[in-house]
């Protein structure tokens, strides 16, 4: 069973949850012309809950009709396949090293209508090596002829070049800060070394941050 702190599932209804909704909004209509149909969500550091956050976006796109895939791309630390319940024998490396898997990718399903998950699979000695590979994007290409939206956890942006290189491969990233814990220096870091190698940041997400009281009772009525 999912965690619960997939708000998304465990209390839909809740301020939190109707936050995730709008984070879904903005970003389906982040460019008319070229809709956003692969992200990364990354953050300045580790534990700043950027895993939890991309959990709860995909459920949000999933319950929204929208086909989605949501892939553990953190090749260093996973923790989808801990959030969700699931094994992790096979999974993104499983797809990289056999054209079978590349074929029939395996994906699980998690209980909820539209969204599968790929697992990490068993962590490879280069990661960085593998997410700049070819074989990364014939991938990433195998899975959006299965989805309207791939989402990938990506390693913090500051402690390896995981996160930079799968920037290159998606159309955007999505940067995750935690109130009263991400360093104002780690986040603009961030945001340059993204900037410099030329990704583009379509979204931040402040979580933790203090509830607005008036629209927590506008929701819970």
């Amino acid at each position: 069973m999912p965690e619960t702190n997939l708000i998304t599932l465990t209390d839909p209804r809740s301020p939190a949850s109707e936050a995730y909704r709008a984070l879904r909004t903005n970003l389906m209509f982040y460019s008319l012309d070229e809709p956003l149909r692969s992200l990364a969500v990354t953050s300045p550091a580790a534990h700043e809950g950027k895993s939890t956050v991309v959990a709860n976006l995909a459920v949000t796109l999933a319950q929204g009709g929208n086909r989605t895939i949501l892939v553990d791309c953190d090749l260093r630390r996973p923790g989808q396949h801990t959030l969700w319940g699931l094994p992790n024998d096979r999974g993104l490396t499983t797809m990289l090293l056999d054209s079978e898997a590349m074929q029939s990718p395996a994906l699980q399903s998690v209980g909820v209508d539209n969204l599968h998950v790929l697992t990490s699979g068993p962590l490879p000695p280069n990661p960085a090596d593998v997410i700049g590979s070819r074989r990364m994007d014939d991938m990433l290409d195998a899975l959006k002829a299965k989805a309207d939206y791939v989402v990938f956890d990506s390693p913090p942006i500051l402690a390896v070049t995981d996160a930079a290189l799968l920037g290159h491969k998606v159309d955007g990233i999505v940067l995750v800060l935690r109130a009263g814990s991400s360093r104002r220096d780690h986040a603009a870091r961030a945001k340059e070394e993204l900037e410099r190698v030329k990704v583009p940041i379509v979204g931040t997400v402040l979580v933790n941050a203090p509830r607005d009281v008036a629209v927590g009772n506008y929701y819970t009525a």
